[in-house]
């Protein structure tokens, strides 16, 4: 019994400190928004919908950051009040995260199309 109280002293023990679950309705909604959030780049993609494919590319980055913040607050249940504000700072953490590599990986994909194709090209027909 000691030990139980000892444990609930800490505010580790007691059913309140539990973070909240998500209701059946939230996961629905998380669902749905992120079929859309999936589907909507796709058909955009598949459909060649904008001439300018840099246009595509905005949209679909757009379209996975809205869906990382969705699945982090309807999968995740992250908010600005559980845990002492720890998850905000997850979620900018993240955020920052996934700037640093979308912006990466379009630096790299961009250059490497601009300094290696030229190059194939011209070799090819030298062959």
């Amino acid at each position: 019994m000691a030990g139980h109280a000892h444990h609930d002293a800490h505010g580790h023990g007691g059913h309140g400190d539990a973070p909240a679950h998500g209701s059946r309705r939230e996961y629905i909604t998380g669902f749905l928004l992120s079929v859309v959030l999936t589907a909507i780049p796709f058909a955009l993609v598949m459909t060649n919908a904008f001439a300018d494919t840099r246009i595509t590319a905005g949209i679909v980055m757009i379209s996975a950051i809205v869906q990382i913040v969705v699945h982090m607050i309807y999968f995740l249940h992250m908010n600005t009040k559980s845990e002492n504000g720890w998850t905000l700072m997850a979620l900018i953490f993240t955020a920052i995260l996934v700037v640093i590599v979308l912006s990466g990986s379009l630096w790299v994909m961009y250059h490497m199309n601009l300094n290696m194709m030229p190059q194939m090209s011209g070799e090819m027909s030298g062959m």
